[in-house]
């Protein structure tokens, strides 16, 4: 499949991309990111990867949309369980060793 990244075409196959990503350690993902096989990659790791270029040369909506028509499952955002930030009350607590902050 012939795609455009960084204003430069490129053919690109599944074959090609999963050969290419072969025995490469994905990143920690923040972001946007592919299924490639049994992992999950940072979608600007694959486009380095794959493209030999700077990742600040493409964007990563151009490796999602080559990705997902040679059709690998793209994500939009990392799955991460939700931290709880502690309250002004909770730190305050915690900075007196747990006694009580009278108003």
């Amino acid at each position: 499949m012939r795609c455009v990244i960084a204003r430069y075409p490129f053919e690109l196959t599944k074959d090609g991309v999963l050969a290419s990503m072969k025995g490469i350690t994905p990143e920690f993902v923040t972001g946007e990111s592919v299924t490639i096989g049994r992992r999950r990659y940072p979608v600007k790791q694959v486009g380095r990867i794959i493209t030999r270029q700077d990742p600040r040369d493409f964007t990563s909506g151009e490796v999602v949309r080559a990705m997902t028509r040679l059709g690998f499952t793209c994500h939009e955002h990392p799955e991460a369980a939700p931290v709880s930030a502690p309250t002004p009350f909770e730190n305050a607590s915690a900075l007196l060793g747990g006694a009580a902050v009278e108003a």
